[in-house]
């Protein structure tokens, strides 16, 4: 079994927004999320579940006004599925272990790097700080973080 799930206690805590986002399948403003402009080396993990998804060294500024990235930091730790809601195809993007809603992918990212952008709402997410992964139980993602 995962370390990570969802929990109440977790969801009990969330903002008005981050339930939206994560719960309801919703999506912040674009251009208004807390993230959009962190440089800061770390990760970013589920703010429901606490699993990683995503480190610094793979987010770029794609200019569509949410955080994105160019990959995930393991595959087991994020859903695609089919989303045809605002009358288009796209891929959604969930958490595996706390079910919650993150974004979409698309195939229009840096092509040097996979060619995919994670287009992924802030509120679905907590940063950590490289300094503070090791205490906060992710020293096993150091080696994904870079300085930006």
């Amino acid at each position: 079994m995962s370390i990570y799930q969802k929990s109440q206690t977790a969801i009990s805590a969330l903002t008005k927004e981050q339930f939206h986002v994560t719960q309801n399948n919703g999506t912040e403003h674009p251009g208004t999320g807390e993230l959009l402009h962190n440089t800061q080396p770390g990760i970013y993990v589920d703010i429901v579940s606490g699993e990683p998804l995503f480190a610094s060294s793979a987010k770029y500024e794609s200019g569509c006004g949410w955080p994105s990235f160019t990959k995930v930091i393991e595959a087991a730790n994020i859903n695609e599925l089919t989303d045809t809601t605002h009358g288009m195809t796209r891929t959604e993007v969930r958490s595996a272990h706390g079910d919650s809603h993150l974004g979409h992918v698309f195939p229009d990212g840096p092509q040097d790097q996979g060619g995919l952008r994670y287009c992924i709402n802030s509120a679905s997410l907590r940063f950590i700080a490289k300094n503070d992964m090791e205490s906060q139980g992710y020293a096993a993602y150091l080696d994904q973080v870079e300085e930006i």
